[in-house]
This record gives C-alpha cells, structure tokens and sequence, in this order.
C-alpha cells in the first residue's frame, strides 16, 4: 500500500459478526432454551455415568455413609466431610406407628445408606449447584426445627398414624411453604391409610395423579414416563417391581388452591431401596436412574416453588 494512501475496506467487514450482533429477543429465547437443553443433557449424561460407574460388579462401596450406621454388606464408607449445614438438608420425618419392621419403626427404613447415597448423587454429579448439606437429619413432627427446612421426607406412610398435635403441625408447616415428600407404600390398605391421613392434614384438598406435562417432571431433568421402582425384596426375591398387590405405580400430589404442590407422593413406589441399593450390581440401573431424577426433581421443585 502507498504512503498516504486510504486503505481499501471491504464490503464484507462492515458486517458484523455473527457473535456480535446484536440478538432479537426471539433469538434471545432461543439460545437460553438451547443452554438449558445442554445444561439438562450433561446433567443426564453424568448421572448415567455415575450410576454406571457404582453398579459395576467389583465395586466398593458408595461413599458417604458412617461405619457405625452400615449393615455389613461389604467394605463400609467414609464420613461425609462434615463441612457444616447448606442450603439444602435432606431431613427424614420422625413419626409414630405401630409396625415394626426388621430394621426398627417403619420412618427408619432404608436408613441411613439411603440418605446418604441420595445426598451424594445430588452433591456430587447432579449438576445443580446446590449447596446441600453432607449430613442428614432425622426431625419428629412436633419438633420446632421442623420449620428450618423447605421438604420433609416420608417414608413407608402407608403405616404412619398422625396425632390431631402432629396433623396441625404438618398443616402449618406447609401453609408456611413447607413440602411432603412421601415414599415407599404399597397395595390397597396402605394407599387407604396415606389418604386418611393426608385428610386429616388438608381436609380440603385431594390427591390426584400429577400429569407427566406438569413443571416438576421437567424443573430439571425432563421424566417422560412413570416407573415403578421396585423394593429390594421384590426384586431380589421374585424378580418383580411389585408388592402388595401394588401393581400400578403413580406419581400423585396434593395441590393447594394456588395450584403449587405442597406434597408429592410416590405410589407403590420404592425411590428409597433405589437409593439405598444404588452401588449394588444386582440392582438394575435403570431403576436407580429413574429414582434419583425424581428426587432430585422434587428438590428442586420444592426449593423454586
């Protein structure tokens, strides 16, 4: 080029890039819906690995659970890092029943392995950022910490037996914003029993079948089908998802006037023995895989909701 000379501009460089034009908010929509598809389809992928990862025959035992707390289903895990509470703890409701089961009252079961591996999964591969404590807790109903927490976890309410005390607690507890998580209950009576005392919680309002369209099926991970997570006795004994006479799974809610699920239920469902068994070879990941998208879903649903 000449001293002095203009130097020549090419038409096409006064075009801006294609990173930097200036986005329509049409094309800005566009891009945070192709984000959150990704951000789901990582969160997805890593929780198949990491349930591929603990199910592979060999392998030891899923970390996180006390020794003082295992049932010697071979080597034992390590304490959490106890680095104190987050802004989500996992807190497994503390209630009275009649049914004595073989690891002690019915609100103990699974415990604590399934608490534990659950915390794990969301803290560890989840991907949801949430800060979640490495210890859970264990809260009767009348417990004023109660009120601490955003969800209380239910399991086995097909044998739960509410006080008139303990139904006016719940009640105030999810007027207050609080969330039921229920799981773990199977056939005719108990479903019976789940209803009674739910009525006796929310006269008001009923339990009905969630539509898998509904927000807390894609909060997060998108569920598209309803699976029925089978006990482990169910499985390793008879090779079936069912009990109980509990052919049917569903996935049910109770939903206040607003319209905001104030409690999900899971119907002859087993999430619990999912999370539990979830580094055991024999339990198919299929099922493991399904349970913690929904427990994760529910967390996050209660957390934003």
């Amino acid at each position: 080029m000449k001293t002095g000379a203009k130097p020549s501009i090419h038409p096409s460089s006064l075009i801006p890039h294609p990173s930097k034009r200036p986005c329509t908010p049409a094309q800005k929509v566009s891009r945070i819906i192709t984000r959150e598809v990704y951000m789901k389809q990582v969160a997805c992928f890593a929780l198949i690995v990491f349930l591929l990862a603990v199910s592979v025959p060999g392998q030891s035992r899923l970390g996180g659970v006390p020794r003082r707390y295992g049932r010697d289903r071979g080597e034992p895990g390590t304490p959490g890092s106890e680095k104190g509470p987050g802004e989500f703890t996992f807190v497994r409701t503390i209630y009275g029943s009649a049914f004595e089961g073989r690891w002690g009252r019915s609100w103990a079961v699974d415990y604590p392995d399934a608490d534990y591996h659950f915390i794990i999964g969301v803290r560890d591969w989840s991907g949801t950022n949430l800060n979640i404590s490495d210890e859970p807790e264990q809260i009767e109903i009348l417990d004023d910490r109660l009120f601490d927490y955003p969800l209380i976890y239910f399991v086995e309410p097909g044998y739960l037996e509410l006080s008139g005390e303990e139904a006016e607690a719940l009640r105030e507890y999810v007027m207050r914003g609080g969330f039921l998580f229920l799981d773990d209950f199977w056939g005719q009576y108990e479903w019976e029993n789940v209803q009674d005392q739910m009525r006796r919680v929310f006269p008001e309002y009923e339990i009905k079948d969630l539509p898998l369209d509904h927000t807390i099926f894609h909060c997060y991970f998108d569920i598209e089908e309803i699976v029925q997570v089978p006990g482990i006795g169910s499985w390793f004994r008879r090779g079936v998802t069912h009990e109980k006479g509990g052919i049917v799974p569903h996935y049910m809610g109770i939903e206040d006037k607003s319209g905001r699920i104030i409690a999900f239920i899971a119907r002859n469902c087993d999430l619990g023995d999912a999370w539990e068994w979830i580094d055991d070879p024999r339990y198919p990941l299929k099922y493991g895989l399904a349970a913690y998208r929904v427990g994760i879903n529910v967390i996050i649903y209660a957390m934003t909701h």
